[in-house]
């Protein structure tokens, strides 16, 4: 059944980027600060509101810092939901909650827009692993987190966990939706994973051949090979295996531990443990990146090449769908929330190892489609035993794609019309 029966516009806030949801709508408006994926853009449905993005000023107090900043945030996004036609519901995934959630509610008051929040975390618990639990900065935003979440319309949430704690400690309910991947997370096809390296060779030399090619019609980057007369490719012999982590480089996420992991790895391979050269990608931009850049200019790897570049949105579900393994760091603030990295990963038939917390295991089913891991020995040695007798199509890691490949493949749009959908019809 059309959405559009029900729905007679929708505003989101937040990098939503689901083209398949937008096709059964009359019309969307995305307010973000971000570029969303080319299906988005080329949508005729689509309107894209772009904020503005103050930067931090240079003098005065950090908390007058911050607040002449929330002040701006709050006056420009009014001002961008006033000045155009209202919409029937406004989406906003949280965090980011401030000031966002209050300014859609009296937006919403205004116009008559019911606002929906889309919680996939607490936004003070990520202010705690900055300022610390007990900071004024974060009991203050703990405390205008659960005053303005009690105001919404509906509340979506990632997990059981996030429902039930929403419902003890907040008094609001919430419907459990999870994470599902795009249509564009799949495995990518041998002849794209050879165009995406030989495109990211001509930037990072990672990517580039080891050797040179057979001959002038033989194209080669360091997994693939093509042969131009024909346009056939195949993997190289031999290849370096192809490890991806994503993340926004925060406190959340301790890189110190793959760092570690991958030292180790790197004296097993010299002591000739039967293991592949290894190239770990890291996409993601953030405020530690510089950090661990400059911890990973120290090391001394020959086995090992380290890359961080940050992929255009097309670029990345290919980079996953061309992967051997991904690796997720992300360990949750609040202990409630599920890393989206792991879910796209997913999507693309792609094996994770995951830090462990609290609820995990709502995704990640350890020894069945990946593995979870405290710290950096154990994921040291998950990659040794992962990748013992690289490719080996008898191993762990084709048995944790196989398990993915023949699990319920239920895309977003599919889950979105499930479980929202009917909720939605009810209001």
């Amino acid at each position: 059944m059309a959405v559009s029966r029900f729905l007679p516009s929708l505003c989101w806030l937040g990098v939503y980027e689901q083209p398949e949801l937008v096709e059964r709508l009359p019309y969307v408006r995305i307010v973000l600060n971000s570029k969303p994926h080319d299906e988005l853009l080329q949508s005729d449905r689509i309107q894209i509101v772009q904020l503005t993005e103050l930067q931090n000023l240079a003098v005065g107090p950090r908390v007058l810092q911050y607040g002449v900043k929330v002040a701006f945030q709050a006056v420009h996004l009014l001002w961008m939901l006033m000045w155009r036609e209202p919409a029937a519901y406004t989406f906003l995934q949280n965090p980011p909650g401030l000031p966002s959630i209050a300014v859609c509610w009296f937006a919403g008051c205004l116009c008559g827009s019911k606002l929906v929040i889309d919680w996939h975390n607490y936004g003070y618990s990520i202010m705690g692993l900055v300022h610390g639990p007990s900071h004024p900065l974060v009991l203050l935003a703990k405390w205008y987190e659960k005053l303005f979440g009690r105001l919404s319309h509906m509340n979506l949430c990632v997990t059981t966990a996030m429902r039930e704690d929403l419902a003890e400690n907040w008094r609001i309910r919430a419907v459990t939706v999870y994470d599902r991947p795009a249509a564009f997370f799949k495995e990518t096809p041998l002849d794209l994973q050879h165009e995406l390296f030989m495109k990211l060779g001509r930037t990072y030399a990672a990517f580039r051949a080891r050797t040179d090619p057979g001959g002038p019609a033989t194209e080669r980057s360091a997994f693939t090979e093509r042969d131009t007369q024909s346009g056939t490719v195949m993997c190289l012999r031999g290849r370096p295996a192809l490890l991806v982590s994503s993340t926004s480089w925060t406190e959340d996420e301790d890189f110190s531990i793959l760092l570690a992991a991958l030292e180790k790895f790197e004296q097993l391979t010299r002591a000739g443990d039967g293991l592949p050269s290894l190239i770990c990608v890291i996409t993601g931009k953030g405020p530690l990146k510089a950090h661990y850049s400059r911890l990973i200019t120290q090391k001394s790897f020959q086995h090992v090449q380290i890359c961080t570049p940050w992929l255009e949105a097309e670029d990345y579900p290919l980079l996953l769908g061309s992967a051997d393994l991904g690796v997720c760091l992300h360990k949750s603030s609040s202990g409630l929330d599920l890393p989206m990295k792991v879910v796209d990963m997913f999507g693309c038939s792609l094996p994770v190892c995951a830090v462990n917390f609290k609820c995990l295991h709502e995704l990640v089913k350890h020894e069945e489609n990946g593995l979870v891991f405290q710290n950096s020995e154990e994921l040291a040695a998950q990659l040794q035993m992962l990748f013992s007798k690289f490719p080996d199509p008898a191993g762990k890691l084709s048995q944790f794609r196989k398990n993915l490949r023949e699990s319920e493949r239920l895309r977003w749009d599919e889950s979105w019309t499930r479980t929202v959908l009917p909720l939605l019809m009810d209001t």
